[in-house]
């Protein structure tokens, strides 16, 4: 029987067009002027010591060919970050330190209303639901916590932060490997049988059914992922109650 929920946001509870047409564009767009005011600022110099270590890291030609760039051409350091993290915006890349940055950045896009959460029309009432009847409800995303957190605050129900028991981003691992689903059930003390976990993407629920959890693929239309790999589908989730 679940007693949790875990919840994708991207193709599962928002609309992939969110992040893909209004979040991203966004992030891309303000980028240096964010910098630019917000650079000096502690948690910010943290997040781009972090952006270092995993350019140094990265095993992508072209973010090898323009940290070589910055390097010969001494390049402001501010300036070749910021250079790194517009190809991970372009290339859809998951790095940490480009989610922890767009975090703080949405965030002051939500905070100026320049930015709306757009979600799914039955989301709220099945969030909303779902918390009446017992059940815990967690979040497991790539988009930073912070980012998450801002989406639930921002909806035309107000704040819907505290149906929410748990927060995880790639700071718990990869959502492609096994392990990070035995690390959430483990800090959420609950067995991984008796969370329902459910995404758009079929590896995640591959990773997540090894780690014990119950599975449910989102099938929307436009989700990049329209393989369920013989996991259980739902197209909405109001669909979702009678299969718990």
């Amino acid at each position: 029987m679940t007693e949790c929920l875990l919840l994708d946001i991207e193709g599962t509870t928002c609309p992939v067009t969110f992040v893909a047409d209004i979040l991203f564009p966004y992030a891309q767009t303000h980028l240096s002027s964010f910098l630019a005011e917000h650079g000096d600022e502690v948690i910010i110099q943290d997040i781009a010591r972090a952006a270092w270590r995993e350019w140094e890291q990265d095993s992508d030609n072209t973010a090898q060919a323009i940290l070589q760039e910055a390097k010969a051409s001494n390049l402001q350091e501010r300036q070749a970050l910021e250079n790194y993290w517009q190809l991970l915006i372009q290339t859809d890349r998951k790095a940490t330190s480009l989610k922890d940055l767009q975090g703080h950045l949405w965030a002051e896009g939500f905070q100026k209303g320049d930015i709306k959460a757009d979600l799914y029309p039955e989301t709220i009432t099945s969030l909303k639901r779902w918390k009446k009847e017992g059940l815990k409800l967690a979040v497991y995303s790539s988009g930073s916590i912070k980012a998450q957190q801002l989406l639930y605050a921002h909806t035309i129900s107000g704040d819907l932060r505290e149906l929410f028991s748990g927060w995880f981003d790639t700071h718990t691992g990869s959502k492609k490997e096994t392990t990070s689903y035995v690390t959430i059930a483990n800090q959420l003390k609950i067995p991984a049988a008796s969370i329902t976990f459910i995404s758009d993407n079929g590896v995640e629920c591959d990773a997540a059914q090894e780690a014990g959890m119950q599975v449910l693929f989102s099938l929307r239309p436009g989700n990049p992922d329209q393989n369920p790999r013989g996991h259980r589908v739902i197209h909405s989730l109001e669909q979702v109650d009678a299969l718990i």
